[in-house]
């Protein structure tokens, strides 16, 4: 895979089961109510994968994905919205995860993860995989596959050793722990670092964004967007630091939303925008996602989003 794609997403690939309106307390012994189930691709890897084919960009994942229905449903979703999926990677004795998401009456979630989601690939032995991307995007470092200092350490070398531009969202440990000073070698390969305020705060100790932030820089990272949810998100780079307002909106299911904020964050950089211009722009990605369940279904496109910013 020698072709040079705007963008190639990484990390997990999975099916969503989305319980909307999940009310915890039971109508019956075991029996519980909500006002809508779906099922939905997903994963960061796919999530932020059709997000950027959705914005324009010429987009590619690296991926596992068992040989089952599951793995089915996820490589005909890609395919369908234009991501070039040469690089996903199969095999039938690790079947491809499926999460269930209880999303309750304000948007917030809860996931249920399964032994699936704790297949470690190793991305770092495909670097032709990546080569002469522009961007590259890990969806959940932290986390499978992307839990292992040594994967992390290759897998960058690798990236910025093609020239790509490395934007990392990360995810609070679940399965194999791992800290900030497990990586500290492989930081300053990182571009672009989005952890939300929780991820944060486990990360680096510290409770106030602009705190989190500096922690990152130290340790190297070039820029860093601590997410805020609600109140926007808090940035900090060698140039500028600031905040970014929200939009408002009426949230349904924010499932995803970090992954399409990521995507649009990586476009506008792709295409020459500042940091802030940038942000902004994302911040409306993730705002879009949010006003509908499933991570791929509320954002269609970049003159969406613009008019959305109007």
């Amino acid at each position: 895979m020698m072709n040079k794609y705007d963008i190639i997403t990484t990390g997990m690939a999975l099916v969503d089961s989305i319980i909307i309106g999940y009310d915890p307390e039971p109508v019956s012994g075991r029996v519980y109510h909500a006002e809508q189930g779906s099922l939905h691709v997903g994963g960061e890897a796919v999530n932020s994968a059709i997000a950027s084919a959705k914005l324009g960009m010429d987009t590619a994942i690296l991926c596992h994905l068992g040989e089952d229905e599951a793995g089915k449903l996820v490589e005909e979703a890609l395919k369908r919205f234009g991501v070039a999926t040469d690089a996903i990677l199969k095999d039938e004795e690790h079947p491809t995860p499926i999460s269930t998401l209880l999303v309750d009456h304000t948007g917030e979630r809860s996931s249920i993860a399964n032994a699936a989601h704790r297949y470690n690939f190793r991305p770092d032995q495909h670097p032709e995989s990546i080569a002469g991307a522009k961007a590259v995007i890990i969806g959940s470092l932290f986390r499978a596959p992307f839990d292992d200092a040594e994967i992390i350490e290759r897998f960058l070398k690798q990236a910025k050793a093609g020239g790509s531009i490395v934007f990392a969202d990360t995810k609070i440990p679940n399965f194999r722990k791992l800290t900030l000073e497990d990586v500290q070698k492989s930081l300053p390969w990182v571009d672009y670092i989005t952890p939300n305020e929780d991820e944060a705060r486990y990360l680096t100790g510290k409770t106030d964004p602009e705190e989190t932030a500096e922690v990152f820089c130290q340790k190297g990272v070039k820029n860093v967007i601590i997410k805020l949810g609600n109140r926007g998100c808090y940035f900090r780079s060698s140039l500028d630091k600031g905040y970014i307002p929200a939009y408002k909106i009426r949230s349904v299911d924010a499932t995803g939303a970090g992954d399409n904020f990521i995507a649009g964050l990586a476009s506008e950089i792709l295409r020459g925008s500042s940091l802030r211009q940038a942000l902004d722009f994302a911040s409306a990605c993730g705002a879009i996602c949010a006003t509908a369940a499933g991570a791929c279904t509320a954002l269609t496109g970049r003159q969406q989003v613009l008019d959305f910013m109007k």
